[in-house]
């Protein structure tokens, strides 16, 4: 059978036709040879998702938004959109609006419910949530931010109209005088530091003796400190305490008139006999000045000297015998 020209132009504008549908439906990421699962979800707010937004699972691409629309009555958006999966997804799913990053728009990912064993259907409508971006956490944060920078702002530019009014053109000259000073001043001080380090650096060899002199001086201390250590010090101290203690009762004995020193020290008797033989001694050496003859008998012709007489009462023998 051989085909007319009718025919073939017809046939060749129905291929066309069918090439340009699944061209689109691909460009519309559809495919018209597979099956999907067409789902809903409602939001209060889609802002920055768009059609065509990709549906993950886990971070897998498993379906894009075919449409987003507007319920009149509550005012809620409803989107629609297709997945192909052979995941199961249990009817208690949520979808949820998230952000992946700083470039690209929002996407919804699917977060199944695994307790849930009832499995969703064409046509089902998940629990719809949306999750904060990071952008959207920095905007909260830098919200407060903002304020806090606005009233420091407002602070500021108090403070400086107070100043303003309070520095007059006399203060305004002192304030500038008196940095003048402050930079003059710290001139002054770096020449000093710069002195200081000249000096250091010429004297730097005695700097160093004094150094060596200080740790020998710590060494010696230290052989010291230990030859101290090692001497029993505690017995030093132990002995020296009873010596003191031998000394204290040596003095109260003495006090309290024990003993030769004590009666010495105590005995009145003692005191006024020692007393009146110091006046006999002195009475007698006084008289043996005044009548030497009495005493020295010197004789130029050779006459015998006078025997000696004892007293009749000879104090010294009595004392003796007694």
């Amino acid at each position: 059978m051989k085909l007319t020209r009718e025919i073939k132009t017809a046939i060749l504008v129905i291929a066309s036709i069918l090439l340009f549908i699944w061209g689109y439906s691909f460009l519309k990421g559809r495919d018209l040879f597979t099956s999907y699962k067409t789902f809903y979800v409602e939001y209060e707010n889609v802002e920055g998702l768009a059609k065509s937004a990709p549906i993950t699972l886990n971070g897998l691409v498993i379906g894009k938004i075919n449409k987003i629309s507007i319920n009149p009555i509550t005012g809620k958006l409803l989107v629609e959109f297709q997945v192909k999966t052979d995941f199961p997804i249990s009817k208690s799913s949520s979808a949820v609006i998230y952000e992946p990053g700083f470039i690209g728009g929002k996407q919804i990912a699917i977060e199944p419910n695994f307790e849930d064993k009832i499995l969703a259907e064409s046509g089902d409508k998940f629990n719809g949530n949306v999750r904060l971006g990071l952008t959207q956490k920095i905007g909260d944060q830098l919200v407060p931010l903002q304020v806090k920078i606005e009233k420091l702002l407002i602070n500021a530019d108090q403070l400086i109209s107070g100043l303003n009014n309070v520095l007059d053109k006399k203060g305004q000259d002192d304030l500038k005088k008196s940095l003048a000073e402050l930079s003059e001043t710290m001139e002054q001080f770096h020449k000093a530091s710069a002195n200081v380090n000249t000096i250091l650096d010429d004297n730097k060899g005695q700097i160093k003796g004094m150094v060596t002199n200080f740790n020998k001086i710590s060494d010696d201390f230290s052989k010291i400190s230990d030859s101290i250590n090692k001497a029993n010090i505690g017995k030093t101290i132990k002995s020296l305490n009873s010596t003191l203690g031998k000394v204290n009762g040596i003095m109260t004995g003495l006090e309290s008139g024990k003993g030769t020193m004590g009666k010495l020290f105590k005995d009145e008797a003692l005191y006024t006999n020692f007393s009146k033989s110091s006046k006999e001694l002195e009475l007698l050496l006084q008289d043996l000045r005044l009548n030497p003859t009495r005493y020295v008998n010197v004789s130029l012709f050779g006459k015998k000297n006078k025997p000696y007489k004892a007293p009749v009462k000879d104090t010294l023998s009595i004392n003796k015998n007694e």
